[in-house]
């Protein structure tokens, strides 16, 4: 047994629901909760015009790519100028081609950047989930820092988009004091760093009961950027097919909830689009599927499973 006070104090749940997962009971008693993530990150990722120290490194179109401290990437940018410039637009009139309520994790600053996308987002109904005040991370920060990032972070998206944000996503490595400052601040309905379960699930947080929507890292268009990942739009398509397709069997006696990531400047490339369309002809033809945003799934377990 480790004698590190540092696991000591951060408990992990290996058990979770176990073999008796509850009935969701999702609405319309849909086999599963189908939610599609947009994350909208450019504009506030590391960059050399932001006042940091480097360039950003991750999820571009060159894996690993990196200049060295204190050189501006202008390839790199350039790609994530792509998701605002284009990518973004695609995967939205994909969006209201099918009718699709998705949530938006939103970089706050990203969205200052670009009025337009912010006020397409609203005008569309999606959910925007604060992906943070800049796409950086978390757990280099100080306390004091992330109390304030957060607050900057809930501040300015009221202001681009008119509400408040009721969900919390940092980029992808939460520090110690996240969740219990997303708890502190005392607006968010739920947060989404973790990747633990196919179900929402309560947590104590300072005596309080806090709500986690669990995301993915599997079934997410990172895996283009990231190695081993995909290497082609066909086996892209393919895992969120037969995702879907073994949630939705396990549904018939234990509904679930299926997560699917995308970034505007990857799935928002055409030969991705692409396989993205073809999970959701897939999808269409299958019944019992609620297609919603995170923050309704919060909202149905916080009514029909309130904590014990």
């Amino acid at each position: 047994m480790s004698n590190d006070a540092n696991v000591n104090a951060q408990p992990r749940d290996l058990i979770g629901y176990g073999a008796n997962p509850p009935n969701a009971r999702w609405p319309g008693d849909a086999r599963l909760a189908l939610q599609i993530v947009m994350n909208y990150e450019e504009g506030s990722e590391y960059s050399i015009s932001n006042g940091d120290g480097h360039s950003e490194t991750y999820l571009t179109e060159v894996p690993g790519a990196a200049l060295g401290p204190g050189q501006r990437d202008l390839i790199v940018e350039s790609v994530y100028e792509y998701g605002s410039r284009a990518g973004f637009w695609r995967l939205m009139r994909l969006f209201a081609e099918r009718e699709i309520a998705v949530t938006v994790f939103g970089a706050a600053l990203a969205l200052e950047r670009n009025p337009e996308a912010a006020r397409a987002i609203r005008e569309a109904k999606h959910e925007v989930c604060s992906h943070g005040w800049r796409w950086i991370d978390f757990h280099a920060m100080s306390e004091a820092q992330e109390r304030e990032q957060m607050r900057m972070a809930v501040e300015s998206i009221a202001r681009t988009t008119g509400e408040r944000p009721y969900g919390w996503y940092c980029r992808y490595a939460p520090s110690l004091n996240t969740r219990r400052l997303v708890v502190e601040e005392g607006g968010f309905l739920y947060d989404s760093d973790a990747y633990n379960d196919d179900l929402p699930y309560w947590v104590k947080v300072s005596g309080k009961d806090h709500l986690v929507v669990p995301y993915t890292l599997d079934v997410n268009d990172m895996k283009f950027a990231v190695a081993p990942g995909f290497s082609s739009p066909s086996g892209y398509f393919e895992y969120m097919r037969d995702a879907f397709d073994v949630l939705y069997r396990e549904g018939k006696t234990h509904p679930k909830m299926m997560s699917v990531g995308l970034h505007a400047r990857l799935a928002g490339r055409p030969g991705r689009t692409a396989a993205l369309e073809r999970f959701l002809d897939h999808v269409a033809l299958h019944e019992d599927v609620w297609i919603c945003r995170r923050v309704d799934i919060a909202r149905h377990w916080i009514e029909n499973h309130p904590p014990r």
